[in-house]
């Protein structure tokens, strides 16, 4: 886990990668809580999506906004901070250009800017909505939402209600061809302090779901392929 200096848009940007030796290694990146609020790349919830990611292989970043920790820059209500993560996507993908699929995940506040970078990504094929402040912030951006993914909450939550994380998650999944997941744990709080072992779990078999779903589809597209092919083949002979 070592430490990491990026260049930001406003200066440099501080940050943690786990890297995976393989050039396709999928690639997933993390963003943190509200700065404001003490939100950093350490954050307990962070921590355990940087864990969960890579223990599947994936290569993964997390790093500091602007103005929090070794991170250079202020607070700037959001724009500043989505330019941050774009940034840090951008670094990530000149690591690992062959990178066979790319995630993005935030906690609380960090989905909002992680949800906003998905809609400017079309690479990023899967997301992680861990406690999303769909009654604080406006998440309407997400028309359609690009990418299925998972919303997950704690039912003791008294930032973020379930009601108001299920009513978002109900207006996306109307979109075509996108599976919007919403799961609630119950008994965790905004933090899921006590529950970091559930949530990691949880999320850990989402993933695991969503790989081997794309595992299945390539290994139907390659037997479609080669099917194919000798119909091709006979058709040639039978011209001569």
């Amino acid at each position: 886990m070592p430490e990491l200096i990026m260049n930001g848009p406003v200066g440099r940007l501080e940050a943690r990668y786990h890297h995976e030796p393989a050039s396709d290694s999928p690639i997933a990146l993390i963003l943190h809580p509200h700065p404001q609020f003490g939100g950093t790349m350490n954050n307990q919830v962070v921590y355990s999506l940087y864990h969960t990611f890579a223990e599947r292989g994936f290569s993964v970043l997390r790093f500091n906004f602007r103005g929090v920790g070794r991170s250079q820059g202020y607070w700037d209500g959001g724009p500043g901070e989505l330019a941050d993560a774009a940034s840090a996507l951008d670094w990530l993908q000149l690591v690992k250009p062959d990178a066979k699929t790319c995630w993005i995940a935030g906690v609380s506040f960090g989905t909002w800017i992680a949800m906003q970078l998905l809609m400017r990504r079309p690479e990023a094929e899967g997301f992680i909505c861990v406690a999303p402040p769909s009654n604080l912030y406006d998440f309407s951006f997400l028309a359609p939402c690009p990418s299925s993914g998972l919303m997950i909450n704690g039912d003791m939550d008294r930032v973020v209600p379930s009601n108001s994380v299920a009513e978002l998650t109900t207006k996306l999944k109307t979109q075509r061809g996108i599976k919007i997941t919403h799961e609630i744990v119950p008994g965790a709080n905004h933090f899921f302090e006590g529950k970091i072992d559930e949530l990691q779990e949880r999320v850990g078999d989402y993933i695991d779901n969503r790989l081997a779903e794309k595992e299945n589809e390539r290994v139907e597209s390659t037997k479609a392929i080669a099917a194919a092919e000798p119909a091709a083949e006979e058709g040639e002979d039978d011209e001569e």
